[in-house]
């Protein structure tokens, strides 16, 4: 009966174990990004910075936004390798920018009239999935769009591609890495 119970025990155990370990693509079970099929990769807050940027567009948007890479698409970025290698993932978190008047108001003295601003709400998530095979329409790459944990529609991935085409020169990728 002993054993039994601990069989019973050790499968429960085993079973709970499995239940959480990443998914061998290296992405969740959630939603899926239409069109490319994408998904939010597990652990992709973990990843290492790729670089850090704003993008203002006067009365549209005011952002901050931090690029991170997988291990296969640091490695690209630091060797400087192009075209990325299939298994590279970028992901791409997208804040709102808003003034911090706690810092502005203790860096008033030392160096006045500076402004510091911190990142605000959470905009949406992005990825680019490489896969030369898989996407060979899209240049390579797969797209996603999540905002609140949700892919966005088809229309909006529709319009991924097209817009990285500007920099095909780098394998639509715009980031570079940061020093």
């Amino acid at each position: 009966m002993k054993r039994l119970a601990f069989l019973l025990v050790a499968l429960a155990t085993f079973g709970a174990i499995v239940a959480y370990m990443p998914r061998a693509s290296g992405q969740s079970d959630g939603d899926s990004s239409p069109i490319y099929g994408v998904k939010i990769p597990a652990g992709y807050r973990d990843w290492k910075m790729i670089a850090v940027d704003q993008l203002l567009v006067p009365g549209k948007t005011d952002q901050l936004r931090a690029q991170f890479g997988n291990d296969i698409a640091i490695k690209a970025f630091k060797e400087r390798k192009l075209p990325f290698p299939d298994g590279s993932i970028i992901a791409a978190i997208h804040w709102t920018r808003v003034p911090s008047e706690d810092n502005n108001e203790a860096l008033a003295a030392e160096f006045p009239g500076a402004q510091s601003f911190l990142v605000g709400s959470i905009v949406n998530v992005q990825f680019m999935a490489k896969d030369s095979k898989k996407y060979a329409a899209s240049g390579g790459w797969g797209f996603a769009d999540f905002k609140d944990g949700k892919p966005g529609d088809k229309a909006l991935h529709e319009t991924c591609f097209p817009c990285h085409t500007p920099a095909k020169d780098r394998d639509y990728v715009f980031t570079y890495y940061a020093p």
